[in-house]
């Protein structure tokens, strides 16, 4: 392969990642706070129907970004009302938030399928965009991969030097003793979730308004899946789940590369790369459950009474 090729594949591989990267930095600060949402792939088709069909009809891309996000944060109070307000099974609520989100973006979108708009245009730094091989991986993108880098590098800091960051993992690992030294364990929670609930929206937004750009029925692929896959793989650590992202976007643009390489390999069956890598990662994880239990919060998925 020559240096064109491979200059090219790292910048795919950015621009694929990018939306997994949001959903798993939002799933990732809503898991530390100790909740378990597994709707993200329906805030995420939500973001995306939303996103499109305001971006279409206004003609501007940033308010489609915008209403992206809210979609993603309504569909986020939802599950936080019935999961966090009313004391619900997370996982049985986090499912019926995806098909709930899933059917619903159908709905929208059904008048909306296949109408293209003028996506999001990329922006080369200059100077920096003529680095070989990480130049236009890493500063030729459009404005929302550069975001991805901002918003990376804040979650980074938030949990490692900030106090309220040291608050979310406190409530995530021990919400009682939390509430006993005055944290607000509820509210923090509601913000995490709120958080996570944009960074679907945006995720959708992107997938709809600059990656493809248009809409299709279930476009988000299961990426909402991955996302919450990668959060195990990244043992919940920030820095990994920046290279996980990445990896998981190579994997799956590697159908198209073998493609334009003239391998003789079915397209279909390198399709499923991705999921397989999902499914391979969740299960080397579980072989040592004593490790993933002390890496995981010890509070996710479980209820907190304030008064108990």
């Amino acid at each position: 392969m020559d240096i064109d090729l491979i200059t090219n594949i790292l910048y795919a591989m950015v621009r694929t990642g990018t939306p997994l990267l949001l959903v798993a930095l939002g799933e990732l600060v809503c898991e530390k706070s100790g909740v378990l949402n597994l709707g993200q792939e329906g805030m995420l088709l939500m973001g995306a129907v939303v996103g499109f069909v305001a971006a279409l009809l206004s003609g501007s891309l940033m308010l489609g970004f915008l209403l992206a996000i809210i979609a993603g944060v309504t569909m986020s109070l939802l599950f936080g009302v019935i999961a966090l307000g009313f004391n619900a099974n997370q996982v049985a609520t986090g499912l019926a938030l995806t098909i709930f989100g899933t059917g619903l973006s159908a709905f929208i979108g059904t008048e909306f399928v296949g109408k293209p708009i003028n996506g999001l245009d990329p922006y080369a730094l200059p100077l920096l965009s003529d680095i070989p091989l990480i130049g236009k991986m890493l500063f030729a993108q459009d404005l929302v991969v550069y975001l991805s880098f901002g918003l990376f590098a804040a979650v980074y800091w938030f949990f490692r030097s900030s106090r309220p960051g040291l608050v979310v993992k406190a409530v995530g690992e021990n919400p009682h003793a939390a509430n006993a030294i005055g944290l607000p364990v509820m509210r923090t929670r509601y913000l995490a979730v709120m958080f996570g609930g944009a960074m679907a929206g945006l995720a959708g937004g992107y997938l709809s308004i600059a990656y493809t750009p248009l809409w299709v029925e279930n476009m988000s692929a299961g990426r909402g899946w991955i996302a919450l896959a990668l959060v195990v793989f990244a043992s919940w650590k920030v820095e990994r789940v920046l290279l996980g992202a990445w990896l998981f976007g190579l994997a799956s643009i590697l159908h198209l590369v073998f493609q334009g390489l003239g391998f003789s390999i079915s397209s279909n069956l390198l399709a499923i790369l991705p999921y397989a890598a999902t499914i391979l990662v969740l299960v080397l994880l579980s072989r040592n459950q004593v490790r993933a239990r002390l890496l995981a919060p010890m509070s996710l998925g479980k209820s907190f009474h304030a008064s108990s």
